[in-house]
């Protein structure tokens, strides 16, 4: 058993990740496996809920494509477990429980619900499950008695609600049986998209980790830069540009000779874009090279089968544990797990 804190954290497969997934979350659950007991989940629940009227298909292999990336990042199965949500039933049994328990006026505060309706607009997201997700969010945490989930500022209110559900079970059970969760606030830079918006699968203005590199060095050429300068003689402003913010994260070493070349215009825009198009070409190669295999028919897509079901006999046993405490405080069945009530033995 070990004695470290344990970490629960996962992304949704809806569509291929992006650089801002690596900046994101993959550099820093790289560094947190050093730390934890990591439980890292690829989240097709939650992605069925926002995608069920879409291309729910395609979740199988978007989910063997984010994996693939994963591993390029340096997630490891040898020191995390690495699951699929959907193998782990206990998920959706303790989240039907949470929702039994939690008043509807909690989720409908959760100011991300509101936001997101208006970033999926044209979508029918108007559905109990869409409403409850961050209550399932909770009982993926709990399953695992998570100390720490990972999070960036904009997901607070999720833990927040979180803490509340487990002080609300605590209060109806007479008895303490998670712990609450605590923050490990994601200190990442924050990237736009090449458009100047906020990177986003929907907005079509992501580079994506394992796109070819003629397609990312051409996403570079088409990165908004600094509106005030004008002309190449114009002195830039690198704090409000765009590509240079990009330099601070992929090439902190030579960030500082940019910046002063954009201040100084004795840089162009352009020959600033085409050179990060290099720099962001090299840094993609391992996840290019990921997708590769895992498009190449030589068995990679079996591998990562394996690692998600390796991952999910781990992930299992702890939620069965769990789940077994659930019940026994709240009357629940007490059934042998996979043997159905009746067909034991005497």
């Amino acid at each position: 058993m070990s004695t470290r804190q344990r970490v629960l954290s996962g992304m949704r497969p809806t569509g291929q990740l992006h650089i801002g997934h690596l900046v994101g979350a993959l550099a820093n659950w790289r560094e947190l496996q050093a730390r934890y007991e990591c439980f890292f989940m690829v989240a097709d629940w939650h992605a069925l809920m926002s995608e069920y009227d879409q291309s729910p298909a395609s979740l199988r292999s978007w989910t063997y494509a984010n994996l693939a990336d994963w591993l390029a990042a340096g997630i490891d199965p040898a020191r995390s477990v690495i699951f699929r949500q959907s193998d782990v039933p206990e998920h959706a049994e303790l989240f039907s429980l949470l929702a039994i328990l939690t008043p509807l006026g909690w989720v409908e505060r959760v100011p991300t619900y509101k936001e997101q309706l208006r970033e999926l607009a044209g979508r029918d997201l108007a559905t109990y499950g869409f409403l409850g997700y961050p209550v399932l969010q909770t009982a993926d945490i709990l399953l695992y008695k998570a100390h720490c989930v990972p999070v960036g500022e904009d997901q607070l209110p999720h833990l927040e609600l979180a803490r509340e559900i487990v002080r609300r079970v605590h209060h109806f059970a007479g008895r303490v049986l998670f712990p609450e969760p605590e923050a490990l606030l994601t200190q990442a830079p924050k990237l736009l998209g090449i458009d100047g918006r906020k990177m986003s699968k929907s907005y079509g203005n992501a580079i994506e980790l394992g796109a070819p590199e003629g397609e990312i060095r051409a996403a570079a050429q088409k990165m908004f830069t600094d509106p005030t300068r004008i002309r190449m003689s114009d002195p830039g402003h690198p704090e409000t540009c765009n590509v240079c913010q990009y330099w601070k994260v992929f090439a902190p070493e030579r960030a500082g000779e940019m910046w002063e070349g954009c201040r100084t215009a004795t840089r162009g825009c352009a020959q600033n874009k085409r050179e990060l198009g290099d720099v962001l070409a090299d840094m993609t190669r391992p996840f290019r090279e990921s997708r590769e295999r895992l498009q190449s028919g030589g068995g990679e897509q079996a591998k990562l089968e394996a690692i998600l079901q390796a991952g999910a006999v781990t992930a299992r046993a702890v939620a069965q544990q769990t789940m077994r405490e659930v019940k026994a405080v709240f009357g629940l069945g007490a059934s042998v797990s996979g043997v159905p009530p009746g067909s034991r033995n005497a």
